[in-house]
């Protein structure tokens, strides 16, 4: 993966965002991804698996033997989402596609009965979709952005979970997207970086929770990785030269992220891991 575009160019688009006019172009098809059957027969719901680190995701996943459902906002994303799930059928799996905002408590459940009726049963979550406005001050985050961002990044996982422990069997695997924000914080990403903190904690919290019935939760906090959301929330002047000051001096891609989700949703690979933030940072270093 030495070819991978380190950089970014000024650009800007409407949220949501879609893939279509990045420049560069993100690696999120996993192209050079072997499977080695780690998720035969398994069956997984991916939100927010359109685009992006989701669509890495959910073609890692089928590559690996898993039939995937996935969540995505709008119709704006419709052709992102078709995409990813051609990648997927092209794997000989399964994809069922689901459209509509998770910031409502009903949407969330019925995406995840759908998703395992459809899919004839659930034994992979992974809560990924998420939101993010940035702001130069306190001041300019109004209630109404508040209360969005931890509806969507907080609320939505609480509600898709409790609706996937109806279906999900002792031994399955729940995977959170948490961010770097959370774990240093960022002070032009307030509300996000607080949410995805939330998200952290609660990963931690469900995986002492469900130990009982072997359902493992983690949490991966990617830093920099160019998708979607980042062209279409910051302003040209932030994606111009994204990434680069991490100590790996570039951006990252989806396609380096996706393992990690492989890792926490193999029970062979992962099965001693539960409450862990893995963090593919491009070389930052945290405390804990």
């Amino acid at each position: 993966m030495t070819d991978l575009p380190r950089t970014a160019p000024a650009q800007q688009q409407a949220p949501p965002g879609t893939t279509g006019p990045m420049d560069p172009k993100p690696r999120d098809e996993m192209r050079d991804y072997t499977g080695a059957g780690h998720l035969a027969g398994r069956k997984a719901l991916v939100t927010g698996g359109d685009s992006g680190i989701g669509r890495a995701v959910a073609v890692a996943f089928a590559k690996e033997g898993a039939d995937v459902a996935i969540a995505y906002l709008d119709e704006s994303e419709d052709h992102d989402a078709e995409h990813t799930a051609t990648l997927v059928r092209q794997e000989g799996r399964q994809c069922h596609l689901f459209r509509g905002d998770l910031a409502d408590e009903q949407h969330c459940l019925r995406v995840v009965d759908e998703a395992a009726d459809r899919l004839g049963g659930l034994d992979v979550l992974v809560n990924h979709a998420g939101t993010q406005m940035p702001v130069d001050d306190l001041s300019e985050i109004s209630t109404e952005q508040l209360d969005r961002t931890f509806r969507i990044n907080v609320y939505a996982l609480f509600w898709l979970c409790q609706a996937a422990l109806r279906h999900l069997p002792d031994g399955a695997a729940i995977i959170n997207t948490g961010s770097v924000n959370a774990l240093r914080g960022n002070k032009g990403l307030i509300d996000y970086s607080a949410s995805k903190a939330s998200v952290h904690s609660l990963t931690q919290s469900l995986a002492q929770s469900l130990t009982p019935r072997r359902i493992r939760v983690n949490c991966v906090a990617p830093g920099p990785v160019w998708t979607p959301l980042i062209p279409s929330t910051f302003g040209e002047g932030k994606v111009e030269g994204f990434g680069e000051g991490t100590p790996m001096g570039r951006m990252g891609h989806p396609d380096e992220i996706a393992p990690s989700y492989v890792f926490f949703a193999t029970e062979r690979l992962s099965s001693y891991y539960t409450g862990e933030v893995l963090a593919p940072v491009g070389g930052e270093t945290h405390p804990g």
